[in-house]
């Protein structure tokens, strides 16, 4: 299965509290953090909520 690579490149500051729960579901509570996960349709959905907040590379 195909690897993703996220990097959280925004502040989690004045978002909305589904946005902070969905960047710490995906493994990230803190800036420039990276984790590697799994490229599934339930990780997409949660990149899509807070794109804004993450860069994605395959």
């Amino acid at each position: 299965m195909a690897k993703l690579k996220i990097t959280q490149t925004g502040s989690p500051i004045r978002r909305t509290p589904d946005q902070r729960k969905t960047l710490i579901g995906l493994g990230l509570n803190k800036m420039h953090r990276t984790v590697e996960l799994d490229d599934t349709p339930e990780v997409r959905g949660m990149i899509r909520k807070v794109q804004h907040m993450v860069n994605v590379a395959e």
